[in-house]
């Protein structure tokens, strides 16, 4: 079983292109990629609001989009191009997926999953930072 892990964009980006895993800059998601780091996974991804299923060394342009906006059937139909991006990459009924992102992100996407885990699900960005600081090495 390999390891997948999936981490969501976030607001705060660097003001140019870059590649993706450097454009999101917020602590949290800094905090977020060290931990994911450290898991040792077989492949890490983020899960953009624009771009769907992104690989970290993609490069992309800043943008201004989430899915807080966007009803339940823009949702769906996000989760369902991330499922078939995902589908490409990695085996959805073998694979584990280690969701490091919040429940808009996961929602739709985890019902076509065998294998999750959410190791910080139900904490608030505060925790969730305590949290990734203490298992982060």
């Amino acid at each position: 079983m390999r390891k997948i892990v999936l981490i969501s964009c976030v607001k705060n980006k660097l003001p140019y292109p870059a590649r993706a895993g450097d454009l999101y800059i917020s602590d949290l998601f800094k905090s977020n990629l060290a931990y994911a780091l450290s898991l040792r996974p077989h492949a890490i991804y983020i899960l953009s609001a624009k771009y769907g299923l992104l690989q970290l060394d993609q490069i992309i342009t800043p943008y201004e989009k989430t899915l807080k906006s966007m009803s339940v059937p823009e949702r769906k139909a996000w989760a369902a191009a991330v499922l078939q991006q995902l589908g490409k990459l990695t085996n959805l009924q073998a694979d584990l997926f280690i969701f490091l992102a919040g429940l808009r992100y996961r929602e739709y996407l985890i019902p076509a999953l065998k294998h999750v885990q959410i190791p910080l699900e139900g904490m608030s960005f505060g925790k969730q930072l305590q949290e990734l600081k203490r298992r982060t090495p």
